[in-house]
């Protein structure tokens, strides 16, 4: 099957459907929440797996089952760094030992970390394109009056 992959369901009610196009209701509900970070990452990717799962968690878009695509990603990231910190060390081409000059190896791993990457984040609306499809409803903020009292009624309680 040819074509761009289907866009999750949760992902589509965040952009307001815009091809109004109706909606997998029978779509699997995976459990909501923060999977747990795999021992086998890399500090760097750990790092990463934190600080990520705190925002996608927080619009409601991870579930206990995205565990190894987030790993994936996280790993993906640790690479790109890596590689990026090693071409930034030794430069962009080596010479091989026929005095040949050709672009890093470096290079390609940063490249293809890259890719990784951006997949990953088109999947969770991760990317300024992908958020800017996604309009949340702001919880309504309430009246300060309404704050007032509830304290005052709950010191008497």
């Amino acid at each position: 099957m040819s074509g761009p992959a289907p866009k999750p369901t949760k992902l589509k009610e965040l952009q307001g459907n815009p091809g109004k196009r109706k909606l997998n209701k029978s779509e699997p509900q995976p459990v909501p929440g923060i999977p747990s970070c795999p021992r086998h990452l890399s500090d760097r990717a750990k790092r990463e797996w934190h600080r990520v799962t705190r925002e996608l968690n927080a619009v409601g878009l991870l579930t206990q089952v995205d565990r190894a695509e987030l790993a994936i990603y996280c790993q993906a990231y640790a690479r790109w760094i890596e590689a990026e910190e090693y071409v930034a060390e030794h430069g962009l081409t080596v010479t091989t030992p026929n005095l040949f000059v050709v672009p890093s190896p470096y290079l390609g791993i940063a490249n293809k970390a890259m890719e990784q990457m951006h997949k990953f984040a088109q999947q969770f609306g991760m990317t300024p394109a992908a958020r800017s499809r996604i309009s949340l409803e702001k919880p309504a903020e309430e009246d300060p009056f309404e704050t007032f009292v509830k304290q005052k009624l709950g010191e008497k309680a």
